[in-house]
């Protein structure tokens, strides 16, 4: 039996997902989280053999709770489950230790395929993601700036886009002030902007925000 945890802001996404993959006799949802946060609590509690989790979440979102949940669970499968495109995410957390990207409009039966072979031990490509990992490989497929952000870097730069401060940042994700406006001008070098306002409208462009 494989043991699952769902981890997604969104109480009606989560109790359908619950609902179809009780259906499966091979899997159970051992658990249920908001954000990334409360996911780190769980796994530390219940024995998960797949996380399966959302992106865009309130406090400590996808982005940071994968690398969070690596540093403490290496051989735990995080798989994503995202409303946004395989193009803007799925190469970066991929290469961060995601097991799998896909997108919510899925059939929800890749789902289910995509849980049982994460829980084995493999990562799951779908025919996109698998695409996008192979241009970047041979260096086609026209990267877009924030793609060559480093983890703390999109991390930042995510967060400043919502509009958060830099002393918020700072404490949540317990840097020094000076650090995180250093991480601040290195995104906006990269990305060639000059202000949050622009950060935040290069992330809705790019489709990194709801």
């Amino acid at each position: 039996m494989i043991q699952i945890a769902i981890v997604d802001d969104h109480a009606i996404v989560r109790t359908g997902l619950r609902q179809f993959l009780g259906e499966q006799v091979d899997l159970r949802v051992a658990g249920e989280a908001a954000n990334g946060r409360e996911a780190l609590e769980l796994v530390r509690q219940t024995p998960v053999d797949v996380l399966l989790m959302d992106l865009s979440m309130p406090g400590q979102g996808g982005v940071e709770a994968l690398q969070a949940i690596k540093a403490r669970y290496p051989e735990l499968p995080v798989l994503i489950l995202s409303g946004f495109p395989a193009s803007r995410y799925a190469p970066t957390l991929m290469s961060q230790g995601a097991s799998g990207y896909l997108n919510k409009e899925c059939d929800p039966q890749e789902i289910v395929e995509a849980i049982r072979v994460v829980a084995r031990g493999r990562r799951y490509l779908s025919a996109e993601v698998a695409q996008l990992l192979a241009e970047r490989a041979l260096g086609d497929g026209g990267q877009a700036p924030h793609e060559a952000l480093s983890e703390r870097e999109l991390q930042v730069f995510l967060r400043l886009a919502r509009g958060e401060a830099v002393g918020g940042i700072a404490e949540a994700m317990h840097l020094s002030v000076k650090t995180v406006s250093t991480y601040r001008t290195r995104v906006l070098t990269k990305l060639g902007l000059a202000s949050n306002s622009e950060l935040t409208h290069y992330a809705i462009t790019n489709g990194l925000m709801d």
